[in-house]
């Protein structure tokens, strides 16, 4: 039975009630107790047995409005985390290159802090939370080694994630992907003794909160940035390199602690922070706002599908969009919903329900058109690590948006909020998963031998990196094909062999014979066909 179905039962047993009050708090279920007396006394206020718990439970929560910030650790913690992001943005001293033929003029991807900006933020702020916050000094050193960890294999991995553009692709993939596993990181040390799902939901719409703050930071800083440099220009005083970093990478690397040290009380779990003022107020309305519009954007949008309905199968932005526009109603979902039933009023309640429920219905439609897009365009082309990637954030998304559906279906009365709290749980869950996936998996499903490679001719190796797999290659003159594979020619042996494997005659390259002589021959295609020609 959950904590909401008993304290209805005993609604006229309060001895009954204290006791089950008292095992939740051994059981460290006492957030889940009071988020059951909040629902309990939204459904029924004139309840006085609900009404003296509500008021009882919520007195504990009122010493989080307006905690008092340790600025004695944010004020140390930010600048040697700007310092880092400083220091890591010079591109002479710390540059990503991409692994590749010695043909190339140009392999300078970006600045390292590009990948370990999330890792050391979220490391800078995980101290603040433990010291601050009292928490367990080994878990948090945990985490930051698993960061560490993470970063370090990307960089290290890269180069035999592919081709040049297949590398291009894992970093960029990276850049999100090592942000969204810090953020994780911190939530595993926030919820790490507060693991249900109502403390789960409080720290998604406090990282919302957090994301706005330091928004508006970056907002404030760029400004004031802008106008500096725009002064000295005045002045005919170019600033130098090492100070505008300074400006730009050294203010990055503050915000993150100093935003999450404005918004979050480290010494309460998530689901006893403040929601009901300030910054949290603004979010929620903000969400519910654009809540509203989004639905009659949706509306509109699906009336123009049938009219330009193979516009995301032939242009790639347009796809990129429909991606974006999931990741962004996700967490509009979520920045809608109330922590607490007594939140809203009732009557709020119900339209809140129906238009979250009537958002995710539509953009469910725009996402299963969205991952037919992608799986359209992959097999007329091929797999690449920006699909294989999106391909699972669309069927996650999907996932998520049909449990919403089917748990607003399912759920009665006050049950609806706390559906959505579990569905929005299972999120973060399936999210980290596959965030975790992609790092690990990507150089190893698409990798290349670049020892191999760089033995190749120059012409080859230029091939093999502007153009991804299968590589088919010709000679002027020659009427034989050959697929490259790690490193070797494999012998085509018929026109029918070559279209039953699906390759297609535009992708075959043609090069200098003496280069193709020079790559090394492999099994021909099929096995049987005997020895290739020469």
């Amino acid at each position: 039975m959950s904590y909401h179905e008993e304290v209805e039962t005993l609604a006229q047993d309060p001895a009954r009630l204290e006791q089950v009050y008292a095992e939740a708090s051994e059981a460290g279920q006492g957030d889940a107790f009071k988020q059951a007396i909040d629902e309990s006394y939204a459904s029924a206020p004139d309840n006085l047995l609900y009404a003296a718990w509500f008021h009882r439970l919520n007195r504990a929560a009122e010493r989080t409005k307006g905690f008092v910030v340790a600025w004695a650790w944010v004020i140390p913690l930010a600048l040697v985390n700007g310092v880092l992001f400083w220091w890591l943005s010079d591109s002479q001293l710390f540059m990503i290159e991409l692994a590749g033929a010695s043909y190339a003029d140009a392999r300078d991807f970006a600045p390292v802090i590009s990948i370990l900006a999330g890792p050391l933020a979220a490391c800078s702020v995980m101290i603040y939370l433990t010291v601050v916050g009292g928490r367990r000094w080994p878990l948090t050193v945990l985490l930051a080694v698993g960061l560490g960890a993470a970063s370090a294999y990307v960089l290290l991995t890269c180069p035999r994630s592919g081709p040049q553009p297949f590398q291009m692709q894992y970093l960029s993939l990276m850049i999100m992907h090592l942000a969204l596993l810090s953020w994780a990181g911190l939530g595993v040390l926030l919820i790490s003794d507060h693991r249900d799902p109502v403390n789960r939901f409080a720290f998604l719409t406090k990282s919302l909160e957090v994301a706005v703050m330091g928004g508006l930071f970056a907002i404030a800083g760029g400004l004031f940035t802008a106008i500096t440099i725009g002064l000295f220009d005045a002045l005919d005083i170019q600033l130098p390199e090492l100070v505008q970093r300074l400006f730009i990478a050294g203010g990055g690397g503050v915000i993150p602690v100093v935003a999450t040290a404005v918004i979050y009380d480290p010494t309460v779990p998530p689901a006893r922070q403040a929601f009901d003022e300030g910054l949290s107020k603004l979010v929620a309305l903000l969400g519910r706002t654009l809540l509203l519009l989004s639905l009659v954007l949706l509306i509109v949008y699906l009336g123009f599908i049938p009219f330009n309905f193979r516009a995301p199968l032939n242009n790639r932005e347009v796809l990129i969009t429909y991606n974006a526009m999931q990741f962004a109603v996700m967490a509009l979902l979520v920045g809608a919903t109330p922590v607490r039933q007594a939140d809203v009023s009732p009557r709020l309640r119900r339209w809140l329900r129906r238009a979250i429920s009537t958002v995710a219905a539509l953009a469910l439609i725009v996402s299963l058109y969205a991952l037919g897009a992608i799986l359209y365009r992959t097999t007329l082309d091929r797999i690449t690590p920006n699909r294989l990637t999106f391909i699972g954030w669309n069927v996650i998304n999907i996932g998520l948006l049909g449990l919403v559906l089917l748990g607003q279906a399912r759920a009665t009365g006050a049950e609806w909020l706390m559906a959505l709290k579990r569905t929005f749980s299972v999120g973060t869950v399936a999210y980290v998963v596959w965030t975790l996936a992609m790092i690990l998996a990507i150089p190893w499903l698409f990798g290349i031998n670049q020892g191999v490679v760089a033995a190749l001719p120059g012409s080859v190796q230029e091939i093999i990196h502007e153009e991804p797999s299968p590589i088919l290659l010709t000679c002027p003159g020659s009427p034989h094909i050959y697929l490259l594979q790690r490193g070797e020619k494999r012998w085509i042996e018929t026109i029918d062999t070559f279209e039953e494997r699906g390759y297609v005659w535009g992708d075959v390259q043609t090069l200098p014979c003496e280069d193709l002589r020079a790559v090394p021959d492999g099994t021909p295609i099929p096995v049987d066909a005997g020895p290739p020609p020469r």
